[in-house]
């Protein structure tokens, strides 16, 4: 295979959105249920620099996942967890964001040409919680 020596460059800012309203199950196995596609990469991969989640309705402590499938959805692997706090949605408070300390702009996620993300919650919630995804395609 021919290398080339030019660095290559994000090219194509993107954001993207899902929303989960079913609790994720079957975790221990490579096809977890109740979750939802957020991105695909495009064809020369991508970086992901930033994801949070926000809850439509009031809220318990909810533990949030993120899963990295290479095989077009097929096998979802668990890559990342985090705690969403307990909240109560009102019309006189802001609504808390809850944002995966793994990814930024200085440490990214590299995602492989055409992988894709999915989300979940252990925890159903009828309104729903929207994730929302940064990303740029190479």
């Amino acid at each position: 295979m021919a290398k080339t020596f030019t660095a290559p460059f994000a090219q194509t800012p993107r954001t993207a959105t899902a929303v989960v309203t079913a609790a994720a199950g079957a975790l221990t196995t490579d096809s977890p249920t109740g979750v939802v596609e957020l991105l695909t990469a495009g064809a020369d991969g991508a970086i992901l620099t930033r994801l949070t989640a926000m809850p439509r309705a009031t809220v318990t402590a909810s533990s949030l996942l993120l899963f990295l499938s290479s095989d077009g959805g097929v096998t979802k692997r668990l890559i990342d967890s985090e705690l969403m706090t307990a909240q109560t949605v009102s019309t006189t408070s802001a609504i808390a964001e809850t944002t995966f300390a793994n990814y930024s702009e200085v440490a990214p996620l590299r995602i492989g040409a055409g992988d894709k993300l999915y989300v979940g919650s252990q925890v159903a919630l009828a309104g729903g919680i929207v994730f929302k995804a940064e990303w740029t395609d190479f």
